[in-house]
């Protein structure tokens, strides 16, 4: 913290209550945050410092929306994720900031392309919210090792397992619920192998400690906001941030 200005503190602190908002309104929107800290800090560094933020958000949409996730989609989906974080810890050992950026970035965009063609002619969320109207073994196992990768690698599971839950007929309630869980769970399981790689140590976690007041008050607004959001806009803004975030990581 001795060497970061005034300046990158408030956008650091922007981004950690942006983590609240994405956590409790719109999932998948903290992609921007994930390339605020990627900007302040080192890349590959600021994943470390992220990721305790981010369980501080994911408890906090769990206290909210615990009642609303759909646990045979969570059963389905943990065995290809451990692999996909087993995955992304080996791809860490080797990778630089290039190669994580450029493979991300990639990866989100294209996903965002498939969903897009998919919707085209799919079906509607079902009215229920409660669970996939549509989707397989296989479509499981391919998101759930994406989004295991993706978030040991960057942080960046949010918009894979998004796409995925909006592919699956998830409304918002059961998306939020579903998706609470889901990263609560995931994120924890990820903080030993962070700190086995050097990304989390003393300094990251006393960054941590100033951050992590911020993602109240972003948690708050985005439940006040997320009843006002309608399902279709609630869509749009999950696979627009996606695409943002994909680029975001391309273009740096």
């Amino acid at each position: 913290m001795d060497t970061l200005t005034l300046w990158q503190i408030a956008l650091l602190a922007a981004a950690a209550a942006l983590v609240g908002f994405s956590k409790t309104a719109v999932s998948g929107a903290n992609t921007i945050s994930l390339a605020v800290f990627a900007a302040v800090l080192p890349a590959r560094e600021s994943t470390g410092v992220l990721l305790p933020i981010l369980i501080a958000g994911d408890l906090l949409a769990v206290l909210v929306y615990r009642r609303h996730a759909h646990w045979p989609t969570l059963l389905r989906l943990f065995p290809a994720v451990a692999v996909g974080v087993v995955a992304g810890t080996f791809f860490m050992m080797w990778a630089d900031d290039e190669a994580v950026r450029t493979s991300i970035g990639a990866i989100l965009l294209f996903m965002a392309g498939v969903t897009v063609w998919r919707r085209r002619g799919g079906p509607e969320p079902s009215p229920e919210g409660d669970g996939p109207s549509r989707g397989g073994r296989l479509k499981a196992r391919s998101y759930g090792a994406l989004g295991g990768f993706t978030t040991m690698v960057a942080n960046a599971g949010g918009p894979v397992m998004s796409l995925y839950l909006l592919s699956a007929g998830f409304r918002k309630l059961g998306f939020l619920g579903t998706s609470a869980w889901f990263f609560l769970i995931v994120n924890t399981s990820k903080v030993p192998f962070s700190v086995g790689l050097g990304l989390i140590d003393t300094h990251s976690l006393l960054l941590d400690a100033t951050l992590v007041l911020f993602v109240l008050p972003g948690a708050y607004l985005g439940r006040a906001c997320v009843g006002r959001i309608n399902q279709k806009l609630f869509d749009r803004i999950v696979i627009g941030a996606t695409v943002l975030g994909g680029l975001q990581l391309l273009l740096r």
